[in-house]
């Protein structure tokens, strides 16, 4: 009998660095820009054979292609090209070229373009590794695991033209196939349906990746958080016949005196609202209601991956959020590990209930730097629409956070914590209520209501991703339907930031 593991399946394709286009390619994915309205090649002449620039050149040209932002133009190589094909992608302005979101995204197109091919090869990787690299990892993945038509083939190959393989390149391939994995991976538990990732299956899995990767793994379960104290949890999670757990997974790789981490990740692997019960319409999108927790536990791995010499722990809250007889209600009181009460308004805000006891747990070791994330609150969408995370708590960490998350391509956008919205957080019968009594602001009252159990002296960041999780429109970039792995870039990039600079 095989031992399980998770993933159980390969996400992307093998990432492979060449100085030539291998007789075995099919395709050739090559980049191109715009100048007003006019098409422009990205020339390299070490990359092809000489003089077939100018044939590809017309060939584009007499097909219409722009080169604009997104455009896949796919046309009969050359004869002495080696492959049968070549798709060009637009960059946009030929200023985009030096940029790897650029790349990252235009590589995504052009995967999504690839249905039925199993190894080609590319010349964006001149423009950036890091980009073409995970753009093409990221664009080729696909959720079909219940599906029971035969798909296409997946792309299992793609060559990355360079100039030299040297070492400089080859650490950069590693690391960028690590950060697009761990993306994947993240991706992979969002996508996975609720009937089959619950609190236990969902604990069990982090634990398979946990330990292939060298992390230290503890599992409370519900007997475990009761006794403990996790009110928090423990009430979300007392609805469903499936039963809460809190997972801990832990990274020692610092050096005495070294900054220490905690990440927390919202793990509510279905989200009904409880007694506060959610509309029909759309429901079954919060099957994404973990996408904070497998950021997390994608992300730590990660780190486990990378060796960075940190000292990082994550601490990550599982429930079902269902309505039955033994569900909370509200009016419920309970009491959060730690000892703070809260009033259970809205059964639906159970968010900031779970991970309320996981930053207290998170506290009490005394990190530097905390980081939580989670699909917490529709007013995200709201201020900022389904592509931009909100990112809240102590505002240098909070500015820091968000400048690095614009740098790699997630864009989250620092927000306040308004003095003013602190008071409607207070409860008639018990320390905090989990809710306002009214609408506004309310991404920032749920951080505000997180901040309560922050201990004083730690650096905070809440990355609210409600709507970045978890894409219920078309594809775009290197991202498709269901979810889309953010914020795993923008944590990893926080955490390398740290060990630069402390």
């Amino acid at each position: 009998m095989t031992a399980r593991t998770f993933p159980a399946r390969d996400l992307g394709p093998s990432l492979v660095l060449a100085t030539a286009v291998a007789p075995e390619a099919q395709a050739l994915i090559i980049g191109v820009t715009n100048a007003d309205n006019e098409l422009q090649l990205l020339i390299d002449s070490e990359a092809l054979p000489e003089g077939l620039w100018d044939e590809l050149f017309q060939q584009l040209e007499a097909v219409g292609a722009k080169g604009k932002t997104d455009e896949v133009t796919r046309i009969p190589a050359p004869a002495d090209l080696g492959v049968a094909s070549v798709i060009a992608v637009g960059l946009g302005s030929a200023d985009n070229a030096g940029d790897p979101e650029a790349v990252r995204r235009a590589a995504g197109v052009a995967a999504r373009a690839l249905s039925g091919l199993t190894h080609v090869a590319t010349t964006l990787s001149l423009l950036s590794i890091e980009g073409a690299a995970e753009g093409l990892f990221l664009g080729s993945y696909t959720y079909n695991e219940f599906k029971t038509a035969d798909a296409p083939a997946p792309l299992a190959r793609v060559d990355l033209l360079v100039s030299e393989a040297d070492a400089s390149a080859e650490s950069t391939l590693e690391r960028s196939v690590a950060v697009a994995t761990a993306v994947a991976t993240a991706r992979e538990l969002v996508n996975t349906p609720p009937s089959h990732l619950y609190p236990e299956e969902f604990a069990e899995r982090a634990r398979l990746l946990g330990e292939a990767t060298g992390l230290a793994v503890t599992i409370l379960d519900e007997v475990q958080l009761a006794t403990q104290g996790f009110g928090g949890i423990v009430g979300v999670g007392k609805g469903s016949s499936r039963q809460p757990r809190l997972v801990t997974l832990a990274h020692r790789g610092g050096v005495e005196g070294a900054p220490t981490v905690a990440l927390v990740g919202k793990g509510i692997t279905f989200d009904t609202g409880g007694i506060s019960i959610k509309p029909a319409a759309g429901m079954e999108h919060m099957t994404s209601d973990m996408g904070g927790a497998a950021a997390v536990v994608a992300t730590i791995a990660l780190v486990a991956k990378l060796n960075l010499p940190l000292n990082v722990t994550a601490y990550v809250p599982m429930a079902e959020n269902m309505p039955s007889a033994t569900a909370q209600r509200p009016g419920d009181v309970l009491t959060q590990y730690g000892g703070t009460t809260v009033e259970v308004i809205n059964t639906d805000a159970e968010g900031r209930l779970v991970l309320a006891d996981a930053i207290a747990l998170a506290c009490e070791a005394n990190p530097t730097y905390l980081i939580d994330t989670a699909t917490l609150t529709g007013a995200q969408m709201v201020a900022l629409g389904n592509r931009t995370p909100g990112v809240m708590g102590t505002d240098e960490f909070r500015d820091r956070v968000a400048k690095i998350s614009q740098g790699v391509g997630e864009n989250a956008w620092a927000m306040p914590l308004p003095a003013e919205l602190r008071p409607d957080l207070d409860s008639r019968v018990a320390d905090l209520a989990n809710v306002t009594n009214h609408r506004w602001g309310g991404m920032l009252s749920a951080a505000l209501f997180l901040k309560e159990f922050v201990a004083e002296g730690v650096q905070w960041a809440h990355l609210d991703v409600a709507g970045p999780a978890f894409n219920t429109g078309g594809p775009f970039g290197y991202t498709g339907k269901g979810g889309t792995g953010v914020p795993v870039r923008t944590i990893i990039g926080v955490l390398e930031d740290i060990v630069a600079k402390g």
